[in-house]
């Protein structure tokens, strides 16, 4: 496992210079939206919470811990992902944007979150979980983390139900997706690393039902952009 680990921070140390550029012109600037959606439901979601304190896990370049901090006026957030290469950015853009004092960030993967029991109210993962060298842990540890009554939010790609979609979605994302991944990054390795994580994360009833075998309670999900990316909403009791 930890090779693996290993493996991928190297991987988006790699490409964390380009990551953000690349993105945006691969999903034609979609993921904002779908970032956006999220995190608001993640703010309905801490509605009667006060000085709410939120883990962005797998938090990469903070786009998303940027959102929540922006949307949820009165949280404090903590951001940790694996790649120092990436938490550099996102350390960058932070300060930038003059919210040192409320996100905070630190080195650490998933499987093993370096925080107390019953921490946090919420935690959001975008685009994170397919990365997790062990899913099942990693969503456990977030259990743990959480306070009881605490929100799981994920944001995740999916390959879509529809066949025309989907026959559109995997000429992208076999095809066009690596060579510009290359062309502007260096490294087409590693977007065909991400069309493969996303061919096998498993179907929304599997990861619904996987959140539950782990311990989440009032799973749902809810599907977007005809299901090329879908919202994971789950509670700890």
């Amino acid at each position: 496992m930890a090779t693996d680990t290993n493996h991928i921070a190297l991987m988006f140390n790699d490409i964390a210079p380009t990551y953000d550029k690349l993105n945006h012109i691969l999903s034609l600037n979609v993921d904002k939206s779908w970032r956006r959606k999220a995190v608001r439901r993640l703010k309905k979601s801490l509605a009667n919470i006060s000085n709410q304190k939120i883990l962005d896990v797998a938090c990469g370049t903070a786009d998303s811990t940027i959102q929540i901090a922006k949307t949820v006026e009165d949280a404090k957030i903590i951001g940790i992902d694996i790649s120092d290469g990436m938490l550099k950015i996102g350390e960058e853009k932070v300060e930038k944007l003059g919210l040192n004092d409320r996100i905070a960030f630190c080195k650490s993967c998933a499987e093993n979150i370096e925080f107390q029991d019953d921490t946090f109210d919420a935690v959001f993962v975008a685009f994170g979980v397919r990365n997790f060298s062990d899913r099942s842990k990693g969503l456990t540890e977030i259990l743990r983390v959480l306070k009881p009554n605490g929100t799981l939010m994920v944001l995740e790609l999916s390959e879509p139900q529809n066949v025309i979609i989907r026959w559109f979605y995997n000429l992208y994302f076999k095809n066009i997706l690596p060579f510009i991944g290359k062309r502007v990054s260096g490294n087409g390795d590693a977007y065909r690393y991400l069309q493969n994580t996303v061919e096998r994360f498993p179907m929304p009833k599997e990861f619904m039902t996987m959140l539950e075998t782990v311990g989440y309670q009032d799973v749902k999900h809810k599907a977007l952009s005809c299901g090329l990316c879908r919202i994971y909403q789950a509670k700890k009791a």
